[in-house]
C-alpha cells in the first residue's frame, strides 16, 4: 500500500517521530504499516509506534479492552514493518504507559513483554477520575484538578520506569477547550520545577508533544518556556512527537518543535534504540 505524502523539505536532517498510535490502540485508526508508509514518503529519519496501555485499566472486566493483546499485536505489527522498510526508515518498537503508578503490577507486566526500544510515561487521568478528555472544568475545580495532577506526575515521575514524560501540561489541551474557564499554568511553576528537576536529575527525557498545534490550544506540550525551564534545570535530552492516531497526523508539527528546540538552546534531539538514548543533531 502506498500512502501519498509530500515530503518534507529537509532544513533537518534526522527529522522522527517519536510518538505514533495505530489500528493497535483503542483510539488509533490505521494499520502500522500504513503509518510506516507515510513515514517513508516524508522523508523522516525514523518512525516510533508508541500504541496506548493504561495500567489503571489493564486487569479490567470480560467488556474491557484486552491491553495485552493489543500490544502484543503492536510488537508483531511493528516487528513486520522493520523488516518491510528497512532501507527506507528507521522504525523503533515503542510503548505508551499511562498511568504506570496507578497499577504497578501492570505496568511490570506490560514492560515484561517485549524488549522495546522507548517507554512513554504518561498521566491521562487522576486516580478514580475519568480522561481529563471527558471531565467538565469549572472556574471552581480547575486548580484542584491541576494541583492533583502535578502530584500524581510526580509520583510517576519518581517512579522512574519510562524514557520521556509525556505531553506535559496535557490537561490544559482540553481547558483551553473551554472559554469560560480562565487557567495560568504558570501560576505551578514550583509544581513544574519539582518535575522538571527530578526528570534532569534521572536523566529522563522530556518529549515535546506537537498535537497541541494541531488543536485549539495551538501549541506544544509542553509549550516553549516549559521546555526552556527543563534546560536551565539541567534536562538534556528531549524527544518529540506528534501523536499521530491516524496515518496524516504522522510527521505533523515535528519541523515546528525543532525550531522551538533550537530557540531553547537544545542542539540535538532524542531517539531510544534499546532504551537507550541517541543524540541526534537539530541542524
Amino acid at each position: 500500500m502506498r500512502i501519498q505524502g509530500e515530503v518534507l523539505k529537509m532544513k533537518y536532517k534526522f527529522i522522527s517521530d517519536s510518538h505514533t498510535h495505530s489500528e493497535n490502540s483503542f483510539d488509533g485508526h490505521d494499520s502500522v504499516i500504513m503509518m510506516c508508509e507515510r513515514a517513508a514518503n516524508m522523508g523522516l529519519y525514523s518512525l516510533t509506534v508508541t500504541d496506548h496501555c493504561e495500567c489503571n485499566e489493564y486487569y479490567g472486566n470480560a467488556e474491557s479492552i484486552d491491553y495485552r493483546n493489543c500490544i502484543e499485536n503492536s510488537i508483531r505489527d511493528t516487528a513486520k514493518a522493520r523488516a518491510m522498510y528497512i532501507d527506507r526508515l528507521n522504525i523503533y518498537t515503542g510503548i505508551e504507559l499511562g498511568q504506570p503508578c496507578q497499577d504497578r503490577k501492570a505496568a511490570e507486566e506490560v514492560l515484561s513483554l517485549a524488549e522495546y526500544d522507548f517507554v512513554i510515561g504518561s498521566l491521562h487521568n487522576l486516580k478514580n477520575e475519568r480522561d481529563f478528555y471527558f471531565l467538565e472544568y469549572t472556574q471552581e475545580n480547575v486548580r484542584e484538578l491541576l494541583e492533583r495532577y502535578f502530584e500524581e506526575l510526580l509520583e510517576i515521575v519518581e517512579e522512574n520506569v519510562f524514557d520521556t514524560l509525556a505531553h506535559l501540561t496535557y490537561p490544559m489541551r482540553y481547558i483551553a477547550a473551554n472559554p469560560d474557564v480562565k487557567a495560568d499554568i504558570s501560576e505551578f511553576q514550583t509544581e513544574l520545577d519539582k518535575v522538571l528537576k527530578r526528570l534532569a536529575e534521572n536523566d529522563k527525557a522530556l518529549e515535546v508533544n506537537t498535537s497541541g498545534l494541531r488543536q485549539m490550544i495551538g501549541k506544544t506540550l509542553p509549550d516553549e518556556d516549559i521546555i526552556r525551564r527543563f534546560r536551565e534545570l539541567g534536562g538534556k535530552y528531549v524527544t518529540i512527537g506528534s501523536d499521530a492516531h491516524r496515518w496524516g497526523d504522522v510527521g505533523s508539527g515535528i519541523e515546528d518543535g525543532l525550531r522551538i528546540l533550537l530557540k531553547c538552546g537544545f542542539t540535538h534531539f532524542t531517539v531510544y534504540e534499546k532504551r537507550c538514548p541517541k543524540l541526534l543533531p537539530i541542524l
